[in-house]
């Protein structure tokens, strides 16, 4: 088969992961190190997504044969679909081809599984090995794991590799077991585990030799570096019955055992040859973006998972609003906030503050007490704004007395496929 064929199969059969982002990646220059690549500087050359994504990366398949039968996977044993297979040699050139042309800053590499989990893994991490030690290549490498391959190539991908990625797919055991019955939970775990370790133990290792003292610098020798940014993953939405507070509440024990870098979020969408356990219609993109909004809050703002799903609504995000203004307009007596009194922590929940302008706001009222006109400057969306903050010269009087009014207010007005219509971070 043609290599522009196996192209168009095999990055096709890649768009269903959405965890391929670069950010995190140490800064790597080849005017350096003499070789090709650079995980900085201008010159890269975006393309979009009809949804607004941004794809920078060379996003493909090593192949789309698998002996796994994932009911949610387009790739599945089962699945009506064309194969293809590239060899090693062909995504490096196709690597190296498309990064000289300025298409791309990096290397996103998924697989199905043939043969076996180690069979897999080897090819892929014999791509990595072959970009940096043949090529010299200095550019971003993002490798998805596979967790039922041996420690020792995990090892391996991480030597090679800025970002490693071990997808959940499901938020929960029983729907793992119910779509997905090769793959089991303890065995995903296992593996964000070891690579929660080796990535822990490599920082550690780089940054002891900075504090001890030694008559010749240039002689110690700084331990190699393992997946500097990080490990992340993905779940599937809609695919199965698990409500967004399972999703959420499976992301925060991520992020908090595993030291996750990203969840990502893929809302569940019909594909070729559906197998008949799949719902026949996908759940509402604008899910799915809820479920970023409130993972930002969880990381960044300080919320808990039963602040941002506490609703009666079957631990489900609501669509019309996000979920920091849901969790306001739920609790009225919490506002209004004085913007020149209320601690950083109570400033956070104001919809419409993001963390960078509480930042300001903090600065800003050092040198006086601030006013409406004083906050328009910081580009705040003073419609969300007001009716939560008290200032100088606002009070918004008895709005939060009537939250169903106030919430018919600032609902938006419905839009059709419209997802980043409102920011992660207000």
């Amino acid at each position: 088969m043609e290599t522009l064929r196996k192209l168009e199969i095999l990055a096709d059969a890649a768009k269903y992961d959405a965890s391929c982002a670069s950010s995190g990646a140490g800064k790597r220059d080849s005017k350096k190190s003499g070789g090709i690549g650079s995980t900085e500087g201008a010159g890269i050359c975006h393309s979009y997504t009809p949804d607004g994504r941004c794809v920078s990366l060379l996003k493909i398949l090593l192949t789309n044969f698998c002996i796994y039968d994932c009911a949610y996977c387009v790739n599945r044993v089962s699945s009506n679909v064309p194969r293809a297979r590239f060899r090693v040699a062909e995504v490096v050139a196709l690597t190296l081809d498309f990064y000289k042309r300025n298409y791309i800053e990096g290397l996103f590499l998924s697989s199905g599984i043939i043969r076996s989990a180690d069979y897999t893994m080897e090819h892929m991490v014999e791509v990595a090995r072959q970009l940096r030690e043949e090529h010299r290549y200095a550019g971003y490498i993002h490798l998805k794991t596979i967790p039922e391959a041996s420690p020792e190539l995990l090892a391996a991908a991480g030597r090679y590799a800025d970002r490693l990625s071990i997808n959940v797919e499901l938020p929960t055991e029983a729907g793992l077991a119910a779509f997905a019955p090769e793959k089991t939970m303890p065995t995903i775990r296992g593996a964000m585990g070891e690579l929660r370790w080796r990535i822990e133990e490599s920082r550690e290792e780089r940054a002891r030799p900075a504090r001890v003292a030694a008559p010749d610098r240039s002689a110690q020798k700084r331990a190699p570096r393992f997946a500097p940014a990080g490990q992340s993953t993905q779940m599937i939405v809609g695919a199965d019955g698990a409500s967004d507070r399972d999703i959420l509440t499976t992301s925060d024990q991520l992020y908090g055992n595993y030291h996750m870098r990203r969840v990502y979020y893929s809302a569940f969408s019909p594909i070729p040859d559906a197998s008949k356990a799949l719902p026949l219609q996908p759940p509402p993109l604008q899910r799915e973006h809820r479920l970023y909004q409130a993972d930002w809050l969880l990381r960044f703002y300080g919320y808990g998972i039963e602040e941002i799903t506490d609703t009666t609504q079957d631990g489900m995000l609501d669509l019309d609003i996000d979920p920091k203004m849901a969790w306001a307009l739920r609790h009225p007596e919490q506002f209004p906030v004085d913007l020149n009194l209320a601690p950083k922590e109570l400033l956070l929940r104001v919809p419409g503050l993001g963390v960078r302008n509480v930042k300001r706001v903090l600065m800003a009222r050092r040198h006086g007490r601030l006013r409406v006109a004083d906050v328009a400057r910081l580009r705040a969306p003073m419609r969300k704004l007001l009716p939560f903050v008290q200032l100088l010269d606002h009070h918004p009087h008895r709005r939060l007395d009537d939250p169903a009014s106030l919430r018919a207010s600032l609902a938006p007005p419905p839009r059709q496929g419209s997802l980043f219509g409102e920011s992660l971070a207000s």
